[in-house]
């Protein structure tokens, strides 16, 4: 009922770690695996080692989650003594990566490919990196940088994950596409602040950061939904998911498979099961067979 099939990789159903503080390890991915996630998404790695931003970086309310780790990771060198391959793995794992220019973003693609991921999703969107000229807001840099992956990549699909702080996101997955993207990964978090009225100043150290969670649903189906109406490549459809009725969502807006990251806050390691269950019992209910039938409904 559940089952996707996402750029020719066969997942049991379309919930996706999103890229984010798990996926480090091939410990965790083979335990986000059994826990129900169809994929999983590695934690994004660049050329070198990062240690991020200074804490606080995180900060949760309701239905806000706010986050400025910077990013800190390993570096691709490590983790290729960590993973050695991953195509040996419970689940098909996507390799998140990026680069400070151009050329980096292919020569961590070189070396990613070599481990053989089942796909590659190119970070060119984190809101607070600070990269000069955004990748993510101008349609030649993203154009660059894909091609600069694809080129590196050798056969493994490649998506490329956009940000919302934009004018008009349908152009730029367009360019992703022409420049030879796989698939769209749609959305990052968006940017934003909250301050301490007793501190009287920003919560977190970096003052900025990616808000996510249920407060990030809207803008993320708005998002999916009008990159589908301008690509023909597939679309993971992430933000705000945290329950099997944001899923279904996620798909009627277009998406083929729907990413998890902060949900896991919420509901726990195990949200991926709980979340393919509340859309199998959607489906049932609703006589749906499979996900096929309502994919990009809400366009017709």
């Amino acid at each position: 009922m559940l089952q996707t099939k996402l750029c020719g990789i066969r997942l049991n159903n379309p919930t996706i770690l999103a890229s984010g503080i798990l996926g480090v390890t091939k410990e965790s991915v083979d335990r986000i695996g059994k826990s129900g996630a169809g994929a999983v998404t590695l934690k994004s790695l660049c050329h070198e080692e990062r240690m991020g931003f200074d804490n606080p970086t995180m900060y949760g309310y309701n239905d806000i989650f706010l986050n400025a780790v910077g990013l800190p990771g390993q570096g691709i060198d490590s983790a290729i003594k960590d993973f050695k391959r991953m195509d040996d793995l419970s689940v098909p794992v996507i390799a998140s990566i990026y680069g400070y220019k151009v050329e980096q973003f292919g020569e961590v693609a070189k070396k990613i490919a070599a481990l053989n991921p089942a796909m590659i999703e190119v970070n060119v969107s984190c809101p607070h990196m600070d990269y000069g000229k955004p990748y993510y807001a101008d349609i030649g840099l993203i154009a660059k940088v894909t091609k600069s992956v694809k080129q590196n990549s050798g056969r493994i699909p490649v998506s490329i994950k956009l940000s919302p702080n934009v004018y008009d996101i349908k152009e730029l997955a367009h360019s992703a596409e022409r420049a030879g993207a796989d698939a769209i990964t749609a959305i990052n978090t968006i940017s934003g602040m909250t301050i301490d009225i007793d501190a009287r100043k920003p919560v977190l150290s970096h003052k900025i950061g990616g808000v996510s969670g249920p407060a990030l649903k809207p803008i993320a189906v708005r998002c999916v939904y009008e990159i589908y109406e301008a690509v023909k490549i597939p679309i993971i459809g992430t933000g705000g998911v945290t329950y099997g009725k944001d899923a279904i969502e996620m798909v009627m807006a277009g998406a083929t498979g729907v990413g998890i990251g902060t949900g896991i806050f919420y509901r726990g390691l195990d949200i991926f099961r709980k979340v393919s269950n509340e859309m199998e019992q959607w489906m049932r209910k609703n006589k749906v067979k499979n996900l096929d039938e309502i994919r990009g409904c809400a366009h017709r």
